[in-house]
């Protein structure tokens, strides 16, 4: 606690004077470019990862980067549907990660029934991971599955996505793009799943590098 204490002193004696002009324009409200689905893990910063400036990722995190399906009461069904419809964001990226302690527990699901109810009830959201593995990958070893897990978790997570009806509307509209990452947390490299090789590339491969970058204050202010 102590080191968090004098974190906050450090950040509000150096780093909030020296980024003053943007935390001004947080302050009159958010723009956020991307709603990014991810592990609660503590490995993983989607600001780090990314780069990212405070005010561009709106962010989602619980255990195992799941999406419950639409007609589920949750709050990540509400975060959702806030970030599309009342923040206007047109990208979502669901991000998985190698070394995934909620992935291994849904490979061992019924060890988790006694001593850890609610992490077993949640994880039960994922099945449809977890029985693609069982009945698809053999011959694998634990670590090479574990891995297996997290990619296709992604990609469930992401089928879960398109339940919502306003995400729905907005794929059919032309104003939305998904895109499914796997972190690798001993390499740093990141993967983005690619619906045409059906594999994971990276992740540059997915946009268009000649167009230009927006700006993120104009976007803040509304210009």
């Amino acid at each position: 606690m102590r080191k968090l204490i004098r974190g906050l002193r450090d950040f509000k004696d150096n780093h909030f004077p020296s980024h003053l002009e943007l935390f001004q324009l947080l302050g009159m409200g958010q723009k956020p470019r991307v709603l990014f689905i991810t592990c609660s893990d503590s490995r993983i910063d989607p600001n780090l990862l990314t780069q990212a400036e405070v005010g561009e990722l709106f962010i989602m995190r619980n255990a195992g980067n799941i999406i419950p399906p639409y007609g589920t009461l949750s709050g990540e069904g509400a975060t959702i549907e806030y970030a599309i419809q009342s923040l206007e964001i047109e990208q979502i990226i669901v991000c998985g990660h190698t070394h995934c302690g909620a992935m291994n527990g849904l490979l061992k699901l019924e060890h988790l029934r006694e001593e850890m109810p609610i992490v077993y009830e949640w994880l039960k959201i994922a099945e449809g991971t977890r029985r693609l593995v069982k009945e698809n990958y053999t011959n694998f070893t634990d670590k090479e599955l574990l891995e297996i897990t997290s990619a296709e978790n992604v990609l469930t997570q992401i089928d879960n996505l398109k339940t919502y009806p306003i995400v729905r509307s907005r794929l059919f509209q032309g104003r939305l793009n998904i895109y499914g990452w796997v972190y690798n947390l001993e390499t740093g490299e990141v993967l983005a799943y690619d619906s045409v090789s059906h594999s994971y590339v990276p992740p540059q491969h997915q946009v268009l590098d000649d167009l230009p970058e927006p700006s993120f204050e104009t976007d803040l202010l509304g210009a």
